[in-house]
């Protein structure tokens, strides 16, 4: 869902384009890779974006969730220094390697490791969206339900002063069957509501930008 498919424009530059035009500083989007997933190849090896122009720079992957991620954030934070994370993983997670206890043990993980890099980072987290998985299989939209009841736990445990964690407010109005092109991933609408997530919990909480008013193209 962050990482993007070749021809997309990504939620990440949906955001990208807001701040642009509401964040009063220069900013950067900073992180070691660049790749979209190529379904054609079935790897992350296509730089087609649909704006090329789009400063691409993340540490996502096709498949990649907390489990994946988590071993590489301490050095990801130490090398290419971000001041905010923009974090939204999960769903891969408890639908094939962790429940949501482990799952939110990850969560943990990953913040101490982040911290470990950069003390004073701040870390954006958005909760998991059910997918079109979770209509069929009710344990699994029961894991979905108890992994963001842990987020919200963790954030509120985590928390300092120093080192803000936001739970960010899952876009209220997302729809998986007018916002995504398979159940899943987003399309245009859901690169703007995700985006819009976050641009507005930036702005509630931190005063980053202004909120988000595009919500579809």
């Amino acid at each position: 869902m962050t990482i993007g498919s070749a021809g997309e424009h990504t939620w990440r530059y949906r955001l990208w384009q807001h701040l642009r035009e509401t964040y009063g500083g220069p900013f950067r989007i900073v992180g070691p890779r660049e790749a979209l997933y190529d379904k054609a190849t079935d790897s992350a090896d296509s730089y087609e974006y649909a704006d090329p122009d789009f400063p691409r720079a993340h540490l996502a992957g096709w498949g990649e969730g907390w489990h994946h991620l988590t071993p590489l954030i301490a050095d990801a934070v130490r090398v290419h220094k971000p001041d905010v994370l923009l974090v939204s993983l999960g769903l891969i997670d408890l639908g094939f390697y962790t429940d949501a206890e482990q799952t939110a043990e990850n969560v943990r993980l990953f913040v101490a490791e982040a911290r470990r890099s950069s003390p004073r980072v701040a870390i954006a987290l958005l909760p998991v969206i059910p997918n079109v998985r979770a209509e069929t299989d009710p344990p699994f939209a029961a894991q979905v339900i108890r992994f963001n009841e842990l987020l919200a736990k963790t954030v509120a445990d985590l928390d300092e002063p120093r080192s803000p964690l936001l739970l960010t407010s899952p876009p209220a109005s997302y729809d998986i069957h007018h916002d995504t092109y398979d159940g899943t991933h987003p399309n245009a609408n859901g690169e703007h509501k995700i985006a819009g997530a976050f641009a507005d919990s930036l702005y509630e909480a931190w005063d980053l930008g202004e909120r988000y008013g595009a919500e579809t193209d």
